[in-house]
């Protein structure tokens, strides 16, 4: 499912990620949200599974710019 439905709090705790994580990782071009038109971040069910996997490679050892760079992730 590609809707972008779930707000950054859930996204946290689908992901154990801290709000602050995830908006580092859209900031390095990881994943990609959508914004309200008052600006809140909405993530899909598909960007949860992406985050959960940057956050695995770089627990591997992986840098944000290997992994922007190789295009190692699934679901762009």
């Amino acid at each position: 499912m590609k809707d972008k439905v779930m707000s950054i709090g859930i996204v946290c705790d689908l992901t154990g990620l801290t709000e602050r994580q995830i908006r580092y990782y859209e900031e390095k071009q990881l994943v990609f949200p959508v914004r309200t038109k008052g600006g809140a971040r909405k993530f899909s069910f598909e960007d949860v599974e992406r985050l959960k996997e940057i956050n695995e490679k770089l627990r591997d050892g992986f840098h944000t710019f290997d992994l922007k760079k190789s295009g190692r992730l699934c679901c762009k």
